[in-house]
């Protein structure tokens, strides 16, 4: 039997909430070591990432790609594969990471601004402000489902002066390999067509259901993009 199998609900979440933690120093050292920085490829950051996570925590293992995206490259969703790009000396740049520590998925995305521009600067900034709105509006909701959140999270994106650039604003996270998720399995994704009450939703299990939140917002008109997720509850 799993051991991830026999721990109780509080310790599923606290295991959750650790990953996510680990994730969290992670990308403090991308940013403090400058990871992220003009003439590096993509690729190139994603391979020293890669490297940072074996470095600091062990990490060999990733339940979803390594997203590293600059420039007009961040206004493509998750399932794209754009070409690889140099960043440049102003850019807008955003990593998406899921790491699995221990067993353990996390899930984690943040946005850097190489540079002055005001533009960017606000976008980033918005991200964890309507990120932060969206958790509180699935707090109050204790019958929200995945439709309705992710139909409140255009509406904060279009308040805050931007488009929502994803067709999901999140889904299930768990143990690793967690539940399939895909495309034809609307329930775990916060996305239009779950009718499914989120805070009420289990796995296949029986087990409760965690999810990441994530916020895409987009500028189409200037090719610029900014992403921010984490464990939500």
């Amino acid at each position: 039997m799993d051991a991830t199998s026999t721990l109780d609900e509080d310790d599923r979440t606290r295991c959750l909430v650790e990953a996510e933690q680990h994730a969290a120093e992670l990308f403090a050292e991308i940013d403090r070591r400058g990871l992220i920085s003009p003439g590096r490829w993509e690729s190139e950051v994603s391979l020293a990432v890669r490297d940072l996570g074996a470095d600091l925590f062990g990490t060999s293992q990733h339940w979803h790609k390594r997203v590293v995206r600059s420039g007009e490259n961040t206004l493509q969703p998750y399932q794209e594969n754009p070409p690889d790009r140099r960043i440049g000396e102003d850019d807008i740049v955003f990593v998406d990471l899921g790491p699995v520590f221990a067993a353990w998925e996390a899930d984690v995305g943040r946005t850097f601004v190489l540079g002055d521009d005001a533009r960017k600067h606000r976008l980033a900034a918005d991200l964890p402000r309507v990120w932060e709105a969206g958790r509180a509006f699935f707090d109050e909701r204790p019958d929200v489902t995945g439709e309705e959140l992710y139909a409140h999270m255009g509406e904060l994106a279009r308040e805050a002066g931007w488009e929502f650039g994803g067709p999901h604003s999140g889904h299930l996270v768990g143990e690793f390999p967690h539940e399939l998720i895909d495309a034809e399995r609307l329930h775990s994704y916060i996305t239009t067509g779950n009718d499914t009450a989120m805070h009420r939703a289990v796995d296949a299990a029986g087990r409760r259901c965690h999810w990441i939140l994530e916020v895409h917002l987009v500028d189409r008109e200037h090719r610029i993009g900014g992403f921010f997720e984490q464990l939500m509850g």
